[in-house]
């Protein structure tokens, strides 16, 4: 059986925001198919490691590899190489249709019969926005413009997602419906996805992997069933590593 292969790594990346050390030394990778969660306490570092993958933060120090291959992350470059990043607050265009919101995220592609066979395969994941294509983004509800971000994230058919914080500010029925959303998007699509995410006990379901992070370091990185038989998770919430 051939061994996973390793998507992305991220070796010893430090970022620092003025004098404020964001990621002090940390490490994390992601393999093929898989889901892999950040977790900790705010001002961790989780969203810091998704901005520094997709070349919104100023890595002082340290190595992206993609492919094994070290590379200087530019937002554009990395959409290209097959990398999407939704970021936190659901930020989807209020005053476009959620088709044109949808084609906005294929906006790397030319061909418009692959932008067509995207939003087919896209909208087969999200029945909801297929009844909805042609409303404007303003008018759906937190939830629906969640799954909009998360499926105009798909367009460009990427290899990873990241995805920063999904559940924020959503009641918990739609976590549920948004986290299923996610675990169906990777089994069937066999994309690995990144997830910096609060809601520990949902998250923990669908991740095969997690990385908890404290001060800007990476403090443990194990299956989910070992952190919650470890009191890893209590230490670092409570302040107390």
């Amino acid at each position: 059986m051939n061994s996973t292969e390793i998507l992305l790594k991220l070796e010893d990346i430090k970022v620092h925001y003025g004098g404020v050390k964001a990621l002090d030394g940390a490490s994390v990778q992601i393999d093929e198919g898989e889901v892999v969660a950040l977790m900790g306490p705010n001002g961790a570092g989780k969203s810091t490691i998704l901005k520094a993958i997709f070349g919104l933060a100023p890595i002082e120090s340290g190595s992206v590899l993609w492919h094994e291959k070290s590379v200087n992350p530019i937002s554009y470059e990395m959409v290209e190489r097959g990398i999407a990043f939704v970021p936190q607050g659901r930020r989807v265009f209020k005053h476009l249709t959620v088709r044109e919101n949808l084609e906005v995220g294929g906006y790397v592609i030319n061909d418009k019969k692959i932008i067509e066979k995207r939003l087919a395969e896209v909208l087969d994941i999200f029945p909801i926005l297929k009844q909805k294509i042609k409303d404007k983004s303003g008018s759906l509800s937190g939830g629906q413009q969640q799954m909009l971000a998360i499926a105009r994230g798909l367009m460009v058919d990427p290899k990873i997602l990241l995805l920063d914080e999904p559940s924020l500010g959503l009641a918990p029925k739609i976590v549920k419906e948004v986290f299923s959303k996610i675990k169906e998007i990777n089994e069937r699509r066999k994309t690995a996805i990144m997830i910096v995410e609060h809601n520990i006990k949902s998250i923990l379901e669908i991740v095969q992997r997690a990385y908890v992070l404290d001060k800007g370091k990476v403090v443990a990185s194990d299956t989910p069933s070992n952190l919650l038989g470890s009191n890893i998770l209590e230490k670092v919430f409570l302040g107390n590593l």
